[in-house]
């Protein structure tokens, strides 16, 4: 994974903030060509006998839909609002619907978009959608999402499976999930949905995940005569923030996953639903140095926006890396490690920690790439009412078209 957004095209639309208005910059800036290339590169990559869903939680912005719309198989919702938003959105796209804690109002509306297929975490779950779907007269395609174990695979911070969760059912559950289906002929079971694990950074782990899902898919069909065609191997392919190079290796991924079909799929099609790996690197969060000072002999420079905005550093518990687009002023201090905050009161806001700056002035601009995923949609953007940070969203051609946040 590169860095594709070019530091011409960010200094030109924060240049032209500049001209508009005296108050310091404080945005977001999506480069839609870099997305463009990114998830055209992924879908190209990938060999047949698999599809390509955006899950949306990553990052959900109009524009960034539109962009992958194009690339992918459809989308996938965690929550109802998600949904709606989805389906306003995109409305010509299949959806797919999943997530703990579905209410009932959720599931109905699920059930009632014709290219909606539900992915059912729960018996409890299972056996409501039943009713709603014998209600509503006409079938509703599903997956069983399944929390399995696969021995000899490693571990990541975000666990998704294979130990106890809230997500998906245990294989013991699976026989009555099977009964409560043959009951209720509304329900079309169209596979299982497996996703173990989230940040997961090897290609070969991740290769092996898929066999097993495949395997597991397969005797489960055999067991009891089940017409599925598909396994949703879920997201989860890592991003290594501070050396994107170490991220997740697609192509090696696909390369091997070609002899992974051959050998395990007899029929069945792969599913994938990344959202981090396809949107992260388009995005970029921008920051004005308002202040630089010095406590008990350490630099802290405090520019506008903060957490708040930009939640990703301190939920992924790394100090971000940043480029700095140094403004008029001569530099207020050189050759010294700083400490890049918010405007937030807390101790808690903090960017990236002492941290080498060959230059820093006030009325610099500090650039954090990486930031085109959870990141402004999971930050806690009303804390001290500060206002939202401004949105650009480059083109993906020439033309820059920016929007200003309420």
């Amino acid at each position: 994974m590169t860095l594709h957004c070019p530091p011409e095209r960010i200094e030109a639309q924060i240049a032209q903030w500049r001209t508009e208005s005296p108050e310091p910059i404080c945005a977001y800036l999506y480069d839609l060509q870099a997305l463009q290339q990114h998830v055209r590169w992924m879908r190209e990559a990938l060999p047949d006998g698999c599809e390509l869903y955006y899950a949306a939680k990553a990052n959900p912005e109009a524009p960034v839909l539109q962009t992958v719309a194009p690339w992918v198989d459809g989308f996938e919702a965690a929550s109802g609002g998600e949904l709606r938003w989805l389906h306003q959105q995109q409305a010509d796209h299949p959806l797919l619907f999943g997530g703990p804690g579905k209410l009932d109002s959720e599931l109905a509306l699920a059930a009632s978009l014709p290219c909606c297929t539900l992915h059912v975490e729960s018996l409890g779950e299972l056996a409501r959608l039943a009713s709603i779907a014998e209600r509503g007269g006409r079938p509703v395609p599903i997956f069983l999402r399944m929390n399995i174990a696969v021995p000899g695979v490693g571990d990541t911070r975000l666990m998704m499976g294979g130990k106890p969760t809230p997500f998906g059912m245990d294989e013991q559950d699976l026989p009555q999930a099977v009964a409560i289906l043959r009951e209720h002929p509304a329900l079309r079971l169209e596979g299982f949905h497996f996703h173990l694990m989230s940040h997961q950074k090897d290609a070969l782990m991740q290769l092996a995940l898929v066999r097993a899902y495949l395997d597991i898919a397969q005797r489960w069909k055999a067991a009891y005569g089940l017409d599925i065609g598909t396994v949703n191997a879920g997201g989860g392919f890592g991003v290594d923030y501070a050396e994107p190079s170490a991220s997740f290796d697609w192509l090696r991924f696909c390369t091997g996953l070609r002899e992974v079909l051959r050998q395990h799929a007899h029929g069945l099609k792969l599913r994938f639903e990344p959202g981090r790996y396809v949107s992260v690197a388009c995005g970029w969060y921008a920051m004005e140095v308002i202040d630089i000072k010095r406590s008990h002999g350490e630099y802290f420079a405090v520019a506008r926006g903060g957490t708040h905005h930009f939640r990703t550093p301190p939920a992924q518990g790394h100090d971000h890396p940043f480029r700095i687009l140094r403004g008029q002023r001569a530099a207020a201090i050189e050759n010294e490690r700083v400490t890049l905050v918010g405007q937030l009161c807390t101790p808690k806001d903090v960017l990236a920690r002492a941290q080498p700056v060959e230059a820093l002035a006030i009325g610099d601009c500090l650039l954090f790439p990486l930031a085109g995923a959870y990141a402004w949609n999971i930050s806690h953007q009303n804390f001290l009412m500060h206002p939202a940070p401004r949105m650009a969203f480059l083109e993906a051609r020439t033309a820059l078209h920016a929007a200003n946040a309420a």
